[in-house]
């Protein structure tokens, strides 16, 4: 785990902790901060590599093809795909949905199949299931929750069933901090049925090792901006064979292979889903972040945000005026959502940010989660490797004062 020397000089790389005002960023969940070396590398790209890539025999486009074809190469080593082709690049996990949408599952469900989804998956991945649905006549099944938040193996199996032709989950939940036994799930849905699996890992992935071969699954989608790259940048992983058989999901330049006046043929993937210019600098960012993380080590990460998130959970549970949703399971995402009793948190959120503390309010894009639990709203803290015990005493003594200003009993 990491030790108070190594994230102090972890601290050191982010330019917001430098500010004359103290900052607490606890909204990782949504976005990360991100290092001088992965805003440098875009600043390197844009001054010294810039050039349209795959399309020109001069040195900037050959400069830009490599720095491109480079960060492809280096994402198929972060999740260990079995080729670079099974990597393509979009601007963030929900467009690497839309995508497996539009061109798997609209032309390959019908009546009479079903969707298999959680209650706990953000809105991304799932209103594009509801459309899905609506237009092919498949029918939405959705996975429950304990009371420990987590997903059991008999709602499970009692859920998956022939008809089920797609799964698809999050690996770890943006709101309660679930992380599903994806694995065991994925092998139980191809044992007995012919569902397509899609994982969700853009709350997982900037935690946790992926191995898309370990967890045997169809598609898997991540976001840079959440693992410390710019925005704009994501993956989309997908079995070769699988994204080969789709059709594009844009038409345009650099994807195809072949136009004649009245027909066309395409390139195989990944360029066949990269239409148009593509965003190099993001690419660039990308592989930095994840040079950055892997020098860290993802163990280590781990490790360390789960010590943190602990530590913050088992003082908010103290707080009686104060609801935790965040489940009680240790193996969670390192995040904690919540509700002061007789408080909006909107409320809560923007007194905090008077102090110089930035966490999340409102639906977290998990409407339907949020029903379950009885509220339409929440708080939400997210953590990351650069955030410290120190910050989070801090937090817990202003959600104190929260209650005084608010004048909520205790």
């Amino acid at each position: 785990m990491l030790n108070r020397e190594q994230v102090e000089k972890i601290r050191e790389d982010f330019s917001y902790l430098k500010s004359d005002k103290k900052y607490v960023y606890f909204d990782n969940g949504a976005t990360t901060q991100k290092p001088k070396q992965v805003i440098e590398s875009l600043g390197e790209y844009y001054n010294y590599e810039n050039g349209n890539p795959h399309r020109g025999a001069h040195h900037f486009a050959m400069e830009a093809t490599e720095v491109y074809e480079s960060a492809r190469g280096k994402v198929k080593e972060f999740i260990n795909a079995k080729t670079s082709n099974e990597i393509v690049f979009v601007r963030n996990a929900t467009e690497a949905l839309n995508l497996i949408a539009y061109s798997w599952a609209l032309e390959n469900l019908s009546t009479g199949d079903e969707i298999l989804i959680s209650i706990m998956e953000h809105h991304s991945n799932l209103v594009i299931w509801q459309y899905v649905a609506n237009k092919t006549g498949a029918k939405l099944v959705y996975l429950y929750l304990d009371e420990n938040m987590q997903i059991t193996d008999e709602e499970f199996e009692s859920k998956l069933n022939k008809n089920t032709k797609l799964f698809s989950i999050t690996a770890a939940s943006n709101v309660v901090g679930t992380m599903p036994n994806v694995k065991e799930f994925i092998k139980k849905a191809k044992s007995n049925s012919e569902a397509i699996c899609i994982v969700d890992a853009a709350q997982y992935a900037p935690h946790h090792k992926v191995d898309v071969q370990d967890l045997d699954c169809d598609f898997l989608v991540f976001s840079g901006h959440k693992m410390v790259s710019a925005m704009g940048i994501g993956v989309l992983y997908g079995r070769v064979d699988i994204l080969n058989s789709m059709n594009p999901y844009m038409y345009g330049g650099e994807m195809i292979e072949y136009v004649y006046e009245n027909k066309s043929s395409y390139m195989p993937s990944p360029q066949r889903f990269e239409a148009g210019t593509v965003n190099v600098g993001g690419a660039k960012s990308l592989k930095t972040a994840i040079e950055y993380i892997e020098e860290i080590g993802m163990d280590n990460i781990y490790e360390y945000e789960s010590e943190l998130t602990t530590y913050c959970y088992d003082k908010m549970k103290k707080l009686p005026f104060i609801e935790v949703y965040t489940t009680s399971v240790k193996e969670r995402s390192p995040l904690i959502s919540f509700n002061f009793k007789g408080a909006h948190p909107h409320d809560v959120a923007s007194i905090l940010d008077n102090y110089g503390i930035a966490i999340r309010s409102g639906h977290h894009c998990a409407q339907p989660l949020h029903r379950k639990l009885g509220n339409n709203f929440s708080c939400r803290a997210s953590f990351a490797f650069y955030n410290t015990f120190e910050e989070i005493d801090y937090f817990i003594e202003h959600l104190e004062e929260v209650r005084r200003m608010l004048q909520i009993e205790s």
